[in-house]
């Protein structure tokens, strides 16, 4: 087979498999792939943008939408293998975020720190990624975190508050480091 057909259909695999595993979103845009094999719940809404590819492959990417919960993914977005993305409340991913392998976003800690209620569900707080975020390898995005457009976030950083616009930021807890323009 000649590769551009081949090419072609993998392609046309992709999209064909994004809408059998998205079947539950409420909203799916044009063109949205979907590689590989994910775990997908989705108890509340899920709204996801067009053009957005999704890899499961390497490792599974887990998406889970609480009853209350809405997960809106943007457009052009790439959530990348080995993602765990969580939303009991409120997690938005702005267009153009690229999310790294391996990473967390979630909304809530899913448990209560004191022993005597560590069975509770605490609060929800809503994450948002704005416009053209990227996150790099395995960072963790803690509850009630914003971070802001254009930034980027060092792999393996943990962020536990909001980050401005149009930086560098990265440690466990990220911090920023620098700007990205001058």
């Amino acid at each position: 087979m000649a590769p551009r057909l081949s090419n072609a259909l993998h392609e046309v695999a992709a999209v064909v498999r994004a809408h059998y595993y998205l079947r539950a979103a409420q909203s799916i845009g044009s063109r949205v792939r979907l590689w590989g094999v994910p775990a997908i719940t989705n108890r509340g809404t899920l709204l996801i943008g067009d053009r957005v590819r999704l890899a499961s492959g390497i490792s599974t990417l887990e998406l889970s939408v609480g009853p209350e919960g809405t997960l809106q993914i943007g457009e052009r977005v790439l959530i990348n293998h080995g993602c765990s993305i969580g939303a009991t409340k409120l997690v938005r991913i702005g267009d153009r975020c690229n999310i790294g392998p391996q990473s967390i976003v979630i909304d809530n800690a899913f448990h209560e720190l004191d022993p005597d209620r560590r069975n509770e569900l605490p609060a929800a707080a809503p994450v948002i990624l704005e416009d053209n975020v990227w996150l790099a390898a395995r960072v963790i995005v803690l509850p009630g975190v914003t971070i802001g457009k254009n930034s980027a976030i060092g792999a393996g950083s943990v962020v536990t508050r909001d980050i401005p616009p149009d930086v560098l930021a990265a440690g466990i807890p990220a911090k920023v480091i620098r700007p990205l323009r001058p």
